[in-house]
């Protein structure tokens, strides 16, 4: 019941749950493996699923968060590689799109001298964006006078 419970709340990659729910086996149960049948059968009725977190993971984070640190939290939740660098690529695809737009709520104008340029790179980077993401950004390759349009 405290799976459900936990599940129903939100979306669990299944390293995560596990972690959660081990303070609570009984020693006994604990050397018999009594946690993998249940999420198992979590699994099975479709309570738990390594993809849907995925998923969801993704669509909170990456309107404000880089690719990087999206996949970097996806691998300390224990989720399969593939599942992982699928992810991945997904988010490498609209990374310029969402880093400028990031970048445009934050700043909205082009740095005027190199320490704001310092600035608004750390910013971005801090939210996972790649540097060559940064710097195609921060060079202005789009028209500046539609940074307020938007």
């Amino acid at each position: 019941m405290r799976a459900i419970a936990y599940l129903s709340r939100r979306e669990y990659s299944r390293a995560e749950l596990t972690r959660k729910l081990t303070p609570f086996i009984e020693e006994g149960d604990a050397q018999g493996g009594a946690l993998d049948p249940l999420l198992d059968s979590l699994e099975r009725e479709g309570w738990l699923s390594d993809e849907r977190f995925a998923e969801s993971v993704m669509n909170r984070r990456s309107p404000r968060m880089g690719a990087s640190r999206i996949v970097n939290e996806l691998r300390r939740h224990g989720l399969d590689q593939g599942l992982v660098e699928s992810v991945g690529s997904q988010l490498r695809d609209t990374e310029r799109a969402r880093a400028l737009a990031v970048w445009r709520k934050k700043f909205g104008e082009p740095p005027q001298s190199p320490a704001d340029r310092a600035k608004q790179a750390r910013f971005l980077a801090m939210r996972g964006f790649s540097h060559a993401t940064i710097s195609q950004v921060l060079k202005g390759d789009d028209d500046w006078s539609d940074a307020s349009d938007e």
